[in-house]
Formats: structure tokens, C-alpha cells, sequence
């Protein structure tokens, strides 16, 4: 068991849902399709997985064993934020992310708000009904876990997970992350809209069937967010692509016109 039991393959354990193909099982833990194709290999031969129109767990044993080696991986190194994110797709619960890790799903990483590595939150939405299993589950690889941001003095380590109860949970998913709607995203950041004027942009950018309304004055204040370096290229592209075109049109014909020889202008 030991040979074909390594992290990796703990972690696909633990993440296959029944009927996953390889491909969203890789998704679902963030590690390169072929090496997820191998260690899936070595876990059919030993009969630990099936495949048969999809993959699923042969026995419930399998899946105790592969958490308690992940949790046991995590109390000697703890998880990186990376790692934190992977998580809870290992949880038998369902969950989404939310507050400002929804933003980023549903602007598809376009938009991240700065976190300090040293002090990092991570927001999901959870059932109610299910808050003493998540705490449980996530004390089991040493993460905090409260209903709001905690102070970073009072937490043993860099990372804490916020959960917001909820009496049910609408989840939509974005390229395979489980995420709160995106209405629901939206009213969250027109209620912090200094934060995520951009993000809104983006969004209204995205999605067709989005009418946000972004005015000139918002494109003018993001724009001197992309020449601060707040906004890296590809955001930029994305929310001002028509103000770009026209900034650059202005700047060209700026440029023609210093270049014009205008010495006999105003020559009588």
C-alpha cells in the first residue's frame, strides 16, 4: 500500500467524487493532468479505484486511511495557501467560496485581492447543519476556523479558514471550483464597491449577459489604477480595452502633430 499511497495519491482519494473523470479530479487538487493520469494508474492496479464511466473509491476504509495520512503530512509542514485552497475538496460536505475568494473564481483569477501571505483568511460558505463537521474536519489538519477574520495574533499559524453558515447553499461552479451565485458575488462587491470597482469592471467585461453599468469616471479611476500597477496587463486589457484603443489613437495623433514641420505656419 505504501508504494502507491504517496501524497499525491491520498489527495486524488480523497477529492474523487463518484463518476469524476481524471481531468476534474486534477482540477479539483490543482496538480498536472499526467501526473494525476499515473498515480490513478497505480491506484486501479491496486484495486484501491475503479473506472467505469468515471472513477470512484472501492471501499470507504480507502478514503479514512488517504485523509489520515494527508493530515498527518499537514501537522508536520503546514499547508501552504495553495494547499489550504485544495483542502476542502477532500470534506464529505458541501461548501463554496465566497466573499473575496468568490470574486476571484468568478473573475477566473483576474482578480485577487491583496492578501498577506503571513496573515491569510480563506472564506466558504457552508451549511449550517454541517458547521461542527467542517471545524472538525479542519482542526484535523491544523487550521483555524471562526465566523469572521480573527486578529493574526490570536491564530497559531498564517492561515484561517472563515465559514459563513448558511441555512442552504446555492452552489454554481466556474471552471470546477464551487462558488456562491454570481448575483450574490455582485452584491457583495457593490456593498465594499470601493474595493472591487474594478473587479465589477471585469466582470461586466466577462460576461455578455452583464449590464453593470460601468461609467466613464469608473474607467478613468481604473485606468490610473493599471498605471499605479495596481492592475497587471491582461486585467487592464480585459476592463479598458476600449479606453486603451482610445488612449493610444490620442497619443498617436499627439505625436504626429510634434512632428509636423510648422515653420512657415504663420509666415506672411
Amino acid at each position: 500500500m505504501h508504494e502507491v499511497f504517496d501524497d499525491t495519491a491520498a489527495q486524488i482519494i480523497l477529492a474523487v467524487e463518484s463518476g469524476d473523470s481524471i481531468r476534474r479530479v486534477a482540477q479539483h487538487i490543482q496538480t498536472p493532468y499526467e501526473t494525476v493520469r499515473q498515480a490513478v494508474n497505480r491506484l486501479e492496479e491496486a484495486g484501491y479505484v475503479e473506472y467505469d464511466h468515471g472513477l470512484s473509491v472501492v471501499d470507504e476504509r480507502v478514503r479514512n486511511s488517504a485523509q489520515e495520512l494527508v493530515a498527518a503530512s499537514a501537522a508536520i509542514s503546514p499547508p501552504s495557501i495553495d494547499e489550504a485552497y485544495v483542502i476542502p475538496q477532500y470534506g464529505e460536505w458541501p461548501f463554496a467560496y465566497s466573499r473575496i475568494d468568490a470574486v476571484y473564481v468568478w473573475t477566473q483569477g483576474g482578480y485577487q485581492v491583496a492578501r498577506d501571505p503571513g496573515d491569510y483568511p480563506l472564506f466558504l460558505a457552508v451549511r449550517e447543519q454541517d458547521v461542527d463537521d467542517w471545524q472538525a474536519f479542519f482542526e484535523s489538519f491544523d487550521l483555524s476556523t471562526a465566523f469572521e477574520r480573527q486578529p493574526r495574533e490570536e491564530l497559531s499559524g498564517p492561515l484561517q479558514i472563515v465559514l459563513d453558515p448558511q441555512p442552504t447553499l446555492d452552489i454554481e461552479y466556474v471552471e470546477g471550483y464551487p462558488v456562491i451565485p454570481r448575483e450574490d458575488t455582485i452584491a457583495y462587491m457593490r456593498e465594499h464597491y470601493t474595493q472591487f470597482q474594478s473587479a465589477l469592471s471585469m466582470l461586466d467585461q466577462m460576461y455578455e449577459d452583464l449590464d453593470l453599468g460601468v461609467d466613464y469616471e469608473e474607467r478613468i479611476t481604473i485606468y490610473q489604477q493599471y498605471k499605479d500597477g495596481e492592475l497587471s496587463d491582461d486585467a487592464a486589457e480585459i476592463l479598458l480595452e476600449d479606453t486603451l484603443k482610445e488612449i493610444d489613437r490620442e497619443r498617436e495623433a499627439f505625436e504626429e502633430a510634434i512632428e509636423l514641420d510648422t515653420t512657415d505656419v504663420f509666415h506672411e
